[in-house]
């Protein structure tokens, strides 16, 4: 199954709609300009139902096909925020707004799959029905769960469930995939360390957190290094270190420490939070320091289900062309997690070419794998729910 004729003749017009979004990004839940537009075509294309307010600002489409005997009923998905970025490209199509940027691009993935419910809805060659799910708030509001959560699988009997995301690095319009744990689980944790501050000249007199602080960063390491099997992968990082004085002379009263862990199964998750936890508390104790942690539990593992990806991998490779490759798991988060709990199904990568990596200001998504990307979604669904 080649790319479809019908949607490369459509690409310039998806491209449009691509570039309109990028230029007008919107964060997390408030993409309601987004969501409207969305709303909109899946009525103009003759969607039987468009059900706007899923998920708060998500937007759900039903096409069902000339035939619907089999039952069936497959979900495909795409993400519409963007992210708090100011952007570096210089393109005619730039951002508008200034500090938020489509630098993932969902852009694409939102325009891509309106091109493949656009095809949908004229053809309707399949046997079943296609849920189309435009979500928000995937760059860390878990806009997913907000639609699972919604009911969103069980209105419409949602029985399998794909997605998409493009991936600077591999070649423009090649695929990949993997099965089982894709993207890892991401934790946060803010860490503040209490000591007794003082005159610089007399740090005899004081507890000093910045010390306590340096030691539970290097501390933390042990995590990875000595704590987990070295066959598991684990990431602890701290990215924030704030002392609460800034002046020379002075060993400030308190440090607070910000960063992740992301980890790809739930046992090391788990060992990961009792680690950390051990370790700031006794590491501040033995300094005669305190220590208050709040982890907060964010996105669980992505695992993509064995039968679905095998299926996924097909429809690619007849796209293509070319191989789909097998790429290693990433330690980013990615929220359709929660929709692969919820039902089977799996999360492929469309190459976006030598391009700026995703959340950089320099990244823009390459137009030219459209007719890819919005073929994959329409051959996952009349290859799962095929016309008798």
């Amino acid at each position: 199954m080649p790319v479809k004729n019908r949607i490369a003749e459509m690409q310039p017009e998806i491209a449009a709609w691509r570039r309109d979004f990028h230029e007008n990004p919107e964060l997390l839940y408030e993409v309601h300009r987004t969501a409207g537009i969305v709303a909109d075509k899946l009525r103009a294309f003759g969607c039987d139902e468009v059900v706007p307010g899923i998920g708060r600002t998500g937007v759900v489409g039903v096409i069902r096909g000339r035939q619907t005997g089999s039952g069936r009923v497959v979900g495909l998905r795409a993400d519409m925020d963007a992210l708090p970025i100011l952007e570096e490209t210089g393109l005619p199509h730039a951002s508008k707004t200034p500090g938020v940027m489509h630098a993932c691009g969902h852009d694409g993935h939102t325009a891509m799959l309106l091109g493949a419910a656009q095809y949908l809805a004229e053809t309707r060659n399949f046997d079943g029905t296609v849920v189309v799910m435009f979500q928000p708030a995937e760059e860390g509001g878990a806009g997913a769960r907000a639609m699972c959560d919604d009911g969103m699988m069980e209105r419409w009997g949602v029985q399998e469930v794909y997605g998409m995301h493009n991936w600077p690095g591999i070649p423009a319009g090649q695929f990949a995939i993997r099965p089982g744990p894709f993207f890892a689980a991401t934790n946060t944790f803010t860490i503040d360390i209490m000591g007794r501050g003082g005159h610089a000249a007399k740090p005899n007199d004081t507890v000093d957190p910045t010390v306590v602080a340096s030691q539970i960063v290097l501390a933390l390491q042990s995590i990875a290094s000595r704590s987990t099997d070295p066959l598991d992968s684990v990431v602890v990082s701290v990215t924030s270190f704030v002392t609460s004085s800034q002046a020379y002379n002075v060993i400030p009263q308190s440090v607070q420490l910000k960063g992740t862990v992301r980890t790809l199964t739930n046992a090391t998750r788990a060992l990961a939070e009792q680690r950390l936890r051990a370790i700031v508390t006794n590491t501040a104790g033995a300094f005669g320091a305190t220590a208050s942690i709040d982890y907060i539990e964010g996105y669980p593992v992505m695992a993509n289900h064995p039968a679905e990806t095998d299926h996924a991998r097909a429809v690619a490779a007849g796209i293509s062309g070319q191989p789909v490759l097998e790429v290693p798991p990433t330690m980013g988060g990615e929220d359709f997690a929660y929709m692969l709990e919820a039902r089977p199904g799996a999360y492929i990568l469309v190459g976006n070419g030598d391009t700026a990596n995703v959340h950089h200001p320099a990244y823009d998504f390459d137009d030219n794998i459209i007719p890819a990307g919005s073929s994959w979604y329409v051959g996952m669904v009349e290859t799962r729910m095929p016309v008798a």
